[in-house]
């Protein structure tokens, strides 16, 4: 399957970038691993998460806490990725992005 990704999650994954750069020289670049790593795993197991709202999967980072917000296009062989935030950001934040 393919990745998909929505716009917002650029967006996500800069600002994530900029704080922990902020925080360490090189953090940033760990938690971008991170989120690779992640993403590989989706992509072998991409029915492994369980479905949390709207048909959304959610799937955890081992070292930082930030979760993938994902669904399946089985139709169009796509994971689609609608946001990577914060463990502590409030649910709805990513629930807006919708489908």
């Amino acid at each position: 399957m393919k990745f998909l990704f929505f716009d917002e999650v650029s967006i996500d994954l800069s600002d994530a970038r900029k704080w922990y750069k902020d925080q360490k020289e090189g953090l940033e670049e760990e938690f971008s691993d991170e989120i690779k790593r992640a993403l590989l795993k989706i992509r072998r197991y991409p029915f492994g998460h369980s479905i949390r709202y709207r048909n959304i999967r959610i799937a955890h980072l081992e070292r930082f806490p930030y979760n993938i917000h994902f669904y399946i296009d089985e139709v169009l062989s796509q994971i689609v990725i609608t946001a990577i935030v914060h463990q502590k950001r409030h649910l709805s934040t990513s629930m807006k992005r919708g489908r």
